[in-house]
Parts: C-alpha cells; structure tokens; sequence
C-alpha cells in the first residue's frame, strides 16, 4: 500500500497587477516579501523532495528476492511404483529352466537370450532339483527379475539389462552366530545330536572330522566324550544352516584328539589341525563308509558264501543299505572305474607312497579314470553287483603290490601346518581352547 505523506507549506502571496512604466529607480523588495519567496522555493524543494519518496518507496524492487512472483503450476505427485510380486518355486525333478519361465510369459528368443547373457556367471542350463527360483513380476505381468540359489551360500540375482539380461552371484545375507555343544557316549553320536535338536548332519561332519582317527562303527565306545564350538547360520531370524566348525575333541577310549580351524592369510585355504600343529587328515580315512557294520574282515583263509570253498579275503565288508554313499580313503587318481568281474562294479585308487584302494560291489559309480580325487569325496555308491550276497561294500588296501588289513594299518598325518603361520595358529589354537573350556568354566562358576 503506498505510503501517505502529508506537505504542509505556505503558498506564496498573489502578485499585484502590473502597472505602466515608471521612471522611479527599482525599489529593493522588503524583507517580507523576501521570507515569501524562500518560502516559496522551499516549499517547492520540499513538495519534489516528497513526490520522490513517494516514487523510491513504490518503485518496482530488482533482484530474485522482489521479483514479480511467477506462475507456479501445482506439484506433480507421482504415485509410487507398486510393489513387485514373487513367486517363488521348487524346482522339480525333470523340470527345466525353459519350462518354467515359459509359464511367465518368457519367449523362446528371450529365455536363449537369457541363457547366453548369463552364462558367463552361471550356467542356466544346470539347475538343480530341490533348488529355489524367484521370479519378481510388476503389474502387468512382466517378470522385472528373477533368483536362483546356487548353493546354500550363494545365490544368482538376475535383472533386465536394455534388451538383454545381467547377473551376478551374491552372498546371502546370513546372521552367524556362534554356539556350543557337548555330549557323553550311551549308543551313538547322532542321538547326543538329535536331544540337543541339533541335524544329523551336524552329527556326521564332526565324525568326518575325526574320522582319520577314529572308526565310528568298530571303535565308538561307551563313556567316549566330546566337546564342540561351530557356526549356526540364520537368515532373517530364521535357521538356514550350518557354518564351520571352529574347533572340537573327541576322547575315544581314553585318547583325546583335538582339532582347530585354521585358515592361511595368504590363500584363503583352511584345514583343521591338532594342538601340535599337526593336520588331522591323515594319508587314509579309517573307513570309506562312516557308522556302517562290519559284516567280514581281513582274512587268509574265509570261507566264500558264493564258491563254497576257503579263501582268502584281502579287504573289509562294510554292510549297508544300497545307495550308501562310498568315500574315496585318501587324496589319488582313479587307475579304473567300471565292472570287473566278481567284483562287480569297482573303482581303483593309485596313491602317493605306493599305496592303493579298491572299492567293489558298487550299484552306481561317480568317477572315471584319470580322474583325480580327494580323500573323502564321494566315488560312488553301496550295491551289490558281481559276486554278492547283499548290499554292501568289500574294500581293500595295497602297498608295494602287497594287501594291508585296514583296520590295522597305521597312517601318518599328511600337509602339516606351514612353518611361517605357526605363531598364528598358537594364537588361533588357544582361542578355540577357551571357547571349549568357557562353558565348563561357567558352570564352575554357577555351582560356587
């Protein structure tokens, strides 16, 4: 609103009309006439001096901040994108890729599109039954992205890419936390397990971890103890899994043997060693089938129930359930792999020091020769081809050309810890020490 100024000045006094010439001399103007005039011219300095004030004070302001305001339109609000939908399936046996994306909307083109993409990252065409796949689809039906679990570790994140595809293999999420576990004796191993609500396969990789020591089936007894600190794994709150194994005992019989996680620094390897920094792998596993009954042994003069006659018999028969799976004893290079006679389907083994190993009767065989193995891998499975009575496995040893008794045989410890990581492992060793001592420790503590 302009601002209102009020003047107040006196007008000058009106002028006398003229008069014809005048020979008098001009007289000076009085002093109040003059006080009239500066009046006059005052009030005419001070009436400008006003107008522009007015004028300053309603001029139009420069600058951004007393711009004239600009038409702003209303905000655009874009409404958020709707959630993704998932589906997720169990992919079933026979099922292939191809089937299942062609159920969303996939063509031909796209999904060999897809697969080619992706190949480098994964092979798509060697999904495996029981495996999960999650499909993430947007409003209209289209699939945005899709996850497949490699393994129980990993997954394959796969997303549209222009016309093409992108993957790459990510890391699941888990929470890891870090538990203890410890149990006498009464029967077996797996039942100390199943009370503790704990999975069998808990159970059956600490075996496999003494197993180089101990036969779980001929040499577990009554009153043998054991102690354990692992990794459980949880993905949002949920259990998922099992981790490492940091570090355990076993005393069997009497003898304690012990054995701590260690992983190289520069490799990225990791082994399990004993508190002298000794590997607990030994050169061969104590049996090729953990808890199964051993049906015969090692024998020079056995009575065969097939030729009816006595003979020797140079290896152990492990009685199992066909389907068993059988594990290479030691690190070696399949010599054969396939039928032989009445030993059925068998698998030969040539390992370092001169030795070998045969495993005879199989109903399925997972190597083939020249193939190199690692002790504890899976080379096939229980049956009861050639001549067999039943399902089991007959397993023998040989060093320099001559058959051992491997129930008797005594192997040494292979891959000792590496010299310059020794001081680390003492550290690492004693470690594992304290978490297997801390709960006995509390409960010392409590009973006080």
């Amino acid at each position: 609103m302009p601002v209102q100024h009020s003047l107040n000045f006196e007008p000058p006094p009106a002028a006398s009309p003229p008069r014809g010439p005048s020979k008098r001399p001009p007289r000076k103007p009085s002093t109040s006439a003059r006080r009239s005039a500066l009046a006059a011219v005052l009030g005419l300095v001070l009436l400008g001096g006003a107008l522009a004030l007015v004028l300053f004070l309603n001029r139009p302001k420069s600058g951004p901040a007393a711009a004239a305001p600009a038409f702003s339109p209303p905000a655009l609000v874009i409404a958020p994108e709707p959630p993704l939908r998932v589906r997720e399936e169990i992919i079933a046996k026979g099922r292939t890729l191809s089937q299942i994306l062609s159920g969303y909307g996939f063509t031909g083109v796209e999904i060999e599109r897809l697969k080619t993409d992706i190949k480098p990252v994964f092979n798509l065409n060697k999904i495996i039954a029981g495996h999960r796949i999650r499909l993430f689809i947007d409003a209209e039906g289209s699939v945005r992205s899709l996850e497949y679990d490699m393994d129980n570790l990993r997954f394959l994140a796969v997303s549209r890419a222009g016309a093409g595809f992108k993957a790459e293999a990510r890391a699941f999420p888990f929470e890891t936390r870090i538990e203890f576990i410890w149990g006498i004796v009464e029967d077996n191993v797996i039942s100390i397990f199943a009370k503790r609500n704990e999975q069998d396969i808990l159970a059956l990789t600490m075996t496999d971890l003494f197993a180089w020591d101990i036969d779980f089936y001929t040499e577990l007894r009554r009153g043998d103890a054991f102690r354990m600190v692992y990794e459980k794994r949880y993905l949002e709150g949920k259990f998922v899994g099992y981790g490492h194994i940091l570090a355990a005992e076993f005393i069997n019989r009497g003898r304690a043997f012990q054995a701590y996680r260690f992983t190289y620094p520069d490799t990225g390897k990791a082994d399990y060693f004993d508190r002298k920094a000794d590997s607990v792998r030994k050169e061969f596993l104590r049996s090729p089938i953990p808890y199964a009954a051993i049906t015969s042994g090692f024998s020079f003069s056995r009575f065969h129930p097939i030729q009816k006659v006595y003979t020797s018999h140079f290896g152990v028969d492990y009685g199992a359930r066909e389907g068993t799976p059988v594990h290479a004893t030691a690190d070696g290079v399949v010599l054969s792999a396939g039928a032989n006679g009445p030993a059925g389907n068998m698998v030969h083994l040539r390992h370092k020091n001169s030795y070998e190993t045969m495993y005879l009767h199989l109903s399925r065989i997972f190597v083939a020769p020249g193939e190199r193995v690692e002790g504890g891998k899976i080379i096939g499975l229980v049956g009861t081809t050639g001549e067999s009575t039943g399902p089991h496995l007959d397993y023998r040893i040989k060093q320099g050309g001559n058959y051992v008794n491997p129930l008797s045989a005594k192997f040494a410890p292979v891959s000792p810890l590496r010299p310059e990581f020794k001081a680390e492992f003492e550290g690492r060793a004693k470690l594992g020490e304290l978490l297997l001592d801390a709960p006995r420790w509390i409960a010392r503590t409590v009973v006080r």
